[in-house]
Parts: structure tokens; C-alpha cells; sequence
């Protein structure tokens, strides 16, 4: 056991001192999935305990507690030039709860100019086709109390990508997300997701004849020389409180850190890691309409014009509505940077067939 450890971390070792270490790979795995927690800013590292739990910490995967739980969202990015969906199932079993999970962000009618002109200079507007940009996911999901403890709950993401760039590209890539969540007492809740765990690799293969072009003897959009990519490991921690108004009336504040093991825009970097905060809320009444906050994503960027360092963050907010067992949320979230209009729609659905049934 000791010298397969050795293996695995000499090659993760080796791997890393090359040049196929992205900053930011399959950047669509973190998203998040349900409008519930994307209103809330991501807020939702504890206490996103139901179907949708494996996109933001797999442990909440044992928060579902009868029967099974169906899910899916749709989402437009940049006024509808993207489209991402989620599609995930999970059931109890005898000692915790599995889940399986699609996921895929698609942008289609992409113009293809890479045989606008020809070998000799001319400009063909004939020559211009569309093609489509589509990223996948399947992730296997597990939760359990280990050793039976109650105040504990673990759980593991198995990841399965593709990604294809119409003709010229496609890749496939596999990892492992790691979670846990711990129950205090006092009613508190701690709990981090480690993402990409083992880093997750993703293996290219790039038509070379599409994607580039000879003009007058000199070739334009040479194919990349690394086939390889890894994405580096991601933490997300947070700590919850659910306070009680009223016999009707709730809120759950959770707030921690994003922590991103490469040097980023964010307000905290370092070449070993960058560090940027999130908080979010909820508000319920009677566990029946629900109304989130939430912000996250804080950067430093340059304004362009006058040049000056400013911090941007993503605000988010979002309503849900709740009855027999079905769940229907919205959120609104800023796509942009910078404070720019890019806002996008988020519609999500639940159905928790043990409370359906139940009433």
C-alpha cells in the first residue's frame, strides 16, 4: 500500500512540474447545480442536503433520509448564447445514499472562420460553416456516516468529462471530489468539499487539418503541443446556523472560503494558493417559500480605462416555493466581471418521492 502511495504521489509530482497545469479547467464542474445554492452565492457547503448536494458538497448527499430525489435545472448564460442543464437522481440505501448526476454547458452556432481565407489570401465568405462547443459531465456520487456516527457525514464524487470543440477538438478527463460535514451540538454546522482531489486529468485529441490553415505558405492556428491538461485541486469550507424567528419563520446564514491552489485574481494570492470569501442566506417561512441572498467571487481586476485596481464580486438572489414534496426555485445570478450586466436565469425542479408519498 505504501509503495502504491509513493507511486501515485511521484507521478502527481512529476506531473506537476510540466506545463499542462491549467488555472482553470472544466470550469463548468463549478458552477454549482440548483438555483437554491446559486442564490444563496454557493453558500450552501453545509447544509445543501438533498439531490443536488453533489455539485456543491457530496456529504449532503445523506441529508435525504427516505426514499429518492429527482432534479433538474436549466440555466442561460449571456442572454441565452449558452445553455447549461442538470439532470441527477439519488436514492437511500441500507448504509447511505448514492446519486448519479449529467451535467452539460453547450454553446452552439459558433461561426468558423479558420478556412476564411485561402491558400493564396483571398477572403471566401462561402467558407464560413458553424459549429457547436459542448462540455459534459457524469459523476457517481456516495454519502455515508462513517462508522455509523450521526454528527458526521462523508461523501465522494466520481467524475466521468467530455468535452468536444465541434470539429477540431474533443476530450475526455476523469477525477474525485471529497466532502464531509460535521454536526455540532450546539447546532452548528462545519463542512469542506475538496475538489478535483487527485487533480483530474483530461486527455485532448486535436484535429490538426480542421483547425488550421496555410496562407501563403505560413500556418495559422497550429494545434496546441500538450494533449494533456490537469486541473488542480479546489477547497471550499463553510460553517451554518439555522436560527428559528419564530415557530414560522427561519434563517440560515452560512459563510467561509473559496481557496484555489494557483495564483488567481483573487483578493488573497499567493503562487501556492489564492483565497476568496463567500456568504449567503435563506429565509423561510414555514419550510414552504423561501427567499436567499448571496455573494461570492470577489477579484481584483484593472479598470481599463483609468487603469486603477478595483474589487468586483457576483451577487446573487433567488425565491423558492415548496409544496407536497415538489420544490421550484429560482435565482438570478451576474455572470459578468467587473459589475457588468451579464445577469443569468436559473429555473431548477425537485421531487422528493419520500415526502410526496409520506403526505
Amino acid at each position: 500500500m505504501k509503495k502504491y502511495l509513493f507511486l501515485v504521489f511521484s507521478l502527481l509530482f512529476g506531473l506537476s512540474q510540466s506545463q499542462i497545469i491549467r488555472k482553470y479547467s472544466n470550469e463548468f464542474l463549478n458552477i454549482g447545480a440548483g438555483a437554491r445554492g446559486i442564490g444563496m452565492g454557493g453558500a450552501v457547503i453545509t447544509n445543501q442536503d438533498d439531490v443536488y448536494s453533489p455539485m456543491w458538497n457530496p456529504a449532503g448527499l445523506n441529508g435525504i433520509t427516505r426514499d429518492w430525489q429527482g432534479a433538474a435545472m436549466h440555466a442561460e448564460y449571456f442572454e441565452s448564447i449558452a445553455k447549461y442543464d442538470y439532470l441527477a437522481y439519488a436514492k437511500v440505501l441500507e448504509n447511505g445514499v448514492f446519486g448519479v448526476s449529467v451535467v452539460r454547458l453547450g454553446v452552439d452556432n459558433i461561426l468558423n472562420t479558420t478556412q476564411l481565407i485561402d491558400t493564396e489570401g483571398n477572403i471566401d465568405y462561402d467558407k464560413i460553416t458553424k459549429f457547436s462547443q459542448s462540455d459534459y459531465a457524469g459523476i457517481i456520487s456516495y454519502a455515508f456516516n462513517p462508522g455509523g456516527n450521526p454528527k458526521l457525514d462523508v461523501g465522494v464524487n466520481a467524475k466521468i468529462v467530455y468535452r468536444n470543440v465541434g470539429k477540431f477538438a474533443s476530450g475526455y478527463g476523469f477525477g474525485f471530489d471529497v466532502g464531509a460535514i460535521y454536526k455540532a451540538d450546539n447546532g452548528w454546522k462545519f463542512g469542506g468539499v475538496l475538489r478535483d482531489a487527485t487533480t483530474t486529468v483530461n486527455f485532448w485529441s486535436v484535429n490538426q487539418s480542421e483547425l488550421s490553415t496555410i496562407v501563403n505558405g505560413e500556418e495559422f492556428n497550429p494545434a496546441p503541443t500538450d494533449k494533456m491538461e490537469l486541473t488542480m485541486p479546489k477547497l471550499n469550507a463553510g460553517a451554518s446556523k439555522l436560527f428559528n424567528i419564530n415557530s414560522s419563520l427561519y434563517v440560515l446564514p452560512e459563510a467561509g472560503i473559496n481557496v484555489d491552489f494557483a495564483k488567481t485574481a483573487a483578493l488573497l494570492s499567493t503562487d501556492f494558493a489564492s483565497i476568496t470569501p463567500y456568504a449567503g442566506a435563506e429565509l423561510g417561512y414555514q419550510k414552504m417559500i423561501f427567499v436567499r441572498l448571496g455573494v461570492n467571487r470577489f477579484q481584483s481586476i484593472t479598470d481599463i480605462e483609468d487603469l486603477q485596481r478595483k474589487v468586483s464580486f457576483q451577487p446573487s438572489a433567488g425565491i423558492g416555493i415548496r409544496y407536497r414534496g415538489l420544490t421550484l426555485d429560482y435565482a438570478i445570478s451576474n455572470s459578468g466581471i467587473g459589475g457588468s450586466n451579464f445577469y443569468s436565469n436559473f429555473f431548477s425542479l425537485k421531487l422528493d418521492m419520500g415526502e410526496f408519498r409520506n403526505d
